[in-house]
């Protein structure tokens, strides 16, 4: 069996990705809550609306449609029609990709009415990232990375092949702490602006998300695991922009197949060497008091 290659799925896909981006902005004004989803910890992990099941609908009938044998997985597997439809929904040997797909990465910030949320979609191999695409509706930009190719932007209202490499000239001295990191704030460098996701987003005030790396708003994120679907991809992507990537021991992420429960072990970003070693040493310190 011939499976697609990653640019392959990516070019099919677009014209869909690019619906479900400006249905997320239309209907953002007017959504509301789902019942919150079982078995997460916070607001962020258990938010649900109606685009998230709606928008992965989408990516599923498009996939069916047009590569009826590839693997799956979707963050709403659970709540879908088609899952059942799909080969598989666990990643696959060499070159046999499993599609993921986080339908609205930042549902609480989507609930909330701020900007920086995204569809996120990856093509995994068996130990690595073949591929993955970031749409921001709220923007109307989107950007790729292709493993080995580096990273790509463009704007929703032009294709691919119309996207320029993505190129940050200047970071801002501003780390983001991810969900269980914030006793990592006290022992950071001052010169740094620190940002918890657990204490400084709001409602009211918004924040970066680990999509921000991307952008030049943060120089360093850490995040306490490294999910497939969102944290992880976002991580294969900065690293195609230069980022450094490493586990909170800084090693080098383990190989997708070996992980569990669709995640890498907790990460740390950085845009420098410098900010990287910071942001061990915190690590370091912090198991240590």
């Amino acid at each position: 069996m011939n499976s697609p290659t990653p640019r392959q799925i990516l070019e099919a896909l677009f014209p869909y990705l690019k619906v479900a981006a400006s249905y997320a902005k239309q209907i953002q004004p007017f959504i509301r809550d789902r019942p919150a989803k079982d078995g997460f910890d916070s607001t962020f992990g258990a938010a649900l609306s109606d685009a998230d099941l709606s928008i992965q609908t989408l990516v599923e009938v498009a996939l069916l449609g047009t590569f009826p044998n590839i693997r799956f997985y979707g963050e709403e597997y659970e709540q879908t029609y088609n899952t059942k439809y799909f080969r598989a929904i666990t990643l696959g040997p060499q070159d046999d990709y499993l599609v993921t797909l986080d339908p609205i990465d930042g549902t609480r910030y989507y609930l909330d009415g701020h900007p920086n949320y995204q569809i996120l979609l990856g093509i995994l191999n068996r130990d690595e990232f073949a591929g993955a695409i970031a749409l921001t509706p709220a923007l109307n930009t989107f950007t790729y990375a292709l493993q080995g190719e580096g990273i790509w932007e463009g704007s929703l209202d032009e294709g691919l092949e119309q996207a320029q490499p993505l190129q940050v000239m200047t970071y801002k001295p501003t780390l983001l702490l991810g969900l269980g990191m914030t006793h990592l704030a006290a022992i950071l460098p001052h010169h740094y602006q620190v940002l918890c996701t657990e204490t400084d987003y709001s409602k009211d005030v918004n924040i970066p998300n680990v999509n921000g790396i991307l952008s030049g708003e943060l120089t360093g994120v850490v995040i306490r695991a490294g999910k497939f679907i969102d944290g992880a991809l976002l991580a294969f992507m900065a690293q195609e922009l230069g980022c450094i990537v490493t586990t909170h021991d800084g090693e080098v992420p383990p190989p997708l197949h070996t992980c569990t429960d669709y995640g890498r072990p907790g990460l740390v970003i950085a845009a420098s060497a410098e900010v990287h070693q910071e942001l061990l040493t915190a690590i370091r310190t912090s198991r240590k008091n």
